[in-house]
């Protein structure tokens, strides 16, 4: 419409879900925030879990003393992006225990700050699988949850020798595959959240309480 400012850059939180400082999928994030900032000019907001400190959720503590403040600064961080990307090491076939321990607390917070959020996952690993099985686990709490968990996701496996001195992928078409899911998603991102003549239907996650019917709740 003639006279409405241009929208801004996208804004996306990159998360890096290991609590090692130079960990695998940390390298793999720090990737994935430099084409998210140079190939796809988004804005990049790049945080390590570690930055949100957490006690193990506890119900009888939340009621006491209420959501803890690492719970509430990463509910800020998520809200003020329009996409998340998340880089997940795989533990035993699974999802960090610190990161589903994260998604627990910050679910607490009303208005729920995962749902219609748009995700992409990654994962690296020394791994023949590269840490798929945990990108499938980690998909179940958030797409209950309502957020709208991108179908490609990305697993980098032998990853240990995976990377090359200046960051990227050392084989050009993993690095090339990468570039092109980041692209593609950023893309689906943009048109999800700027173009108003777009429609969506999602419905509410289970336990979303709201005062409309759930016949209007549905986007069509």
């Amino acid at each position: 419409m003639a006279g409405e400012a241009a929208p801004g850059p996208m804004r996306v939180l990159v998360l890096g879900a290991s609590l090692r400082t130079d960990s695998l999928n940390a390298r793999l994030a720090s990737l994935v925030a430099r084409l998210v900032r140079d190939e796809a000019g988004a804005d990049v907001d790049h945080a390590h879990l570690d930055e949100f400190a957490m006690p193990l959720y506890n119900g009888d503590a939340e009621a006491a003393e209420g959501l803890p403040p690492g719970a509430l600064a990463l509910r800020d961080r998520l809200t003020a992006c329009h996409a998340l990307v998340i880089s997940s090491p795989e533990y035993n076939a699974s999802m960090p225990g610190v990161l589903k321990n994260a998604i627990d607390w910050v679910s607490r917070v009303r208005p729920q700050p995962f749902k219609d959020k748009h995700a992409l996952l990654v994962s690296a690993s020394p791994s023949m699988v590269g840490g798929n099985r945990g990108l499938w686990a980690l998909r179940v709490p958030l797409e209950h949850l309502g957020t709208r968990v991108y179908p490609d996701m990305f697993s980098l496996a032998k990853a240990h020798e995976g990377f090359s001195a200046d960051g990227d992928l050392s084989d050009g078409g993993l690095h090339a595959r990468l570039a092109e899911a980041v692209a593609s998603f950023l893309r689906l991102v943009e048109a999800d959240t700027r173009y108003v003549c777009l429609r969506r239907r999602w419905y509410e996650f289970l336990g979303d309480c709201t005062d409309a019917p759930v016949t209007q709740r549905a986007q069509d």
